[in-house]
């Protein structure tokens, strides 16, 4: 007996800055954005900056409340975890409709920052930082 595939109703993209890892998933709803099973604004209660950058792809597109978002982020700190979070929920926008990839790379939401934490060299105090050098 043959098992029928259960159709997915959602979008599915990762995103990353540093050493944050984001998850998120969009569907078709009410403009509802989920952080770890809390609502964003609960999540990221102190900052109106970070919940602004949440939804930015969405304001590009003129695409607000449209989509439902629900996201796995881990690591880092906040935000870090909201670019990295901005970054996943462009990419799955581009997956729902490949039109929007060209809108979201004019605005800068598709790219990836590169820049990571640098390794402590033996030697040394920190990745690059010495010790003070004394002539005499």
């Amino acid at each position: 007996m043959a098992t029928t595939a259960k159709p997915k109703n959602y979008f599915y993209a990762l995103g990353r800055r540093k050493s944050v890892t984001a998850r998120a998933r969009l569907m078709t709803g009410k403009g509802n954005i989920t952080v770890n099973s809390k609502p964003a604004e609960e999540y990221f209660a102190n900052s109106k900056p970070l919940l602004y950058e949440l939804t930015k792809p969405f304001n590009v597109l003129e695409q607000n409340n449209k989509f439902d978002v629900s996201v796995v982020v881990s690591g880092g700190g906040m935000s870090g975890q909201a670019i990295a979070i901005r970054l996943a929920i462009a990419k799955a926008l581009v997956l729902v409709n490949e039109d929007y990839k060209q809108t979201l790379r004019r605005a800068d939401l598709l790219g990836r920052d590169p820049r990571e934490k640098e390794r402590k060299k033996y030697g040394l105090k920190g990745a690059r930082k010495q010790r003070q050098f004394t002539k005499r």
